[in-house]
């Protein structure tokens, strides 16, 4: 199914929604262009390497992520990344 078709899906099941959806194709089905708008991390990460005085709006961020495409899952791991103090390993 290509992304479309899933999200079509998914946001179809109560209680299943847009955030939820992306969350599900990055980790479950390993999509690697997918960029999770309404995840606060992802927005919080861009705002801080990519605003100079205010927030950027979501129009802004999604400008923004173009530059990424076809990898933006990826851009979007380095962001999350990028936040957390501590030093994970998978």
């Amino acid at each position: 199914m290509s992304d479309k078709e899933v999200y079509k899906q998914l946001i179809s099941i109560k209680g299943i929604g847009q955030w939820t959806t992306e969350m599900f194709l990055i980790f479950y089905l390993n999509r690697p262009d997918i960029f999770p708008i309404a995840d606060l991390a992802l927005i919080n990460a861009i705002n801080y390497y990519y605003a100079q005085k205010s927030s950027l709006s979501k129009a802004n961020i999604m400008d923004l992520s173009e530059q990424w495409r076809p990898y933006r899952t990826m851009a979007t791991w380095y962001l999350w990344r990028s936040l957390d103090p501590v030093p994970v390993q998978y």
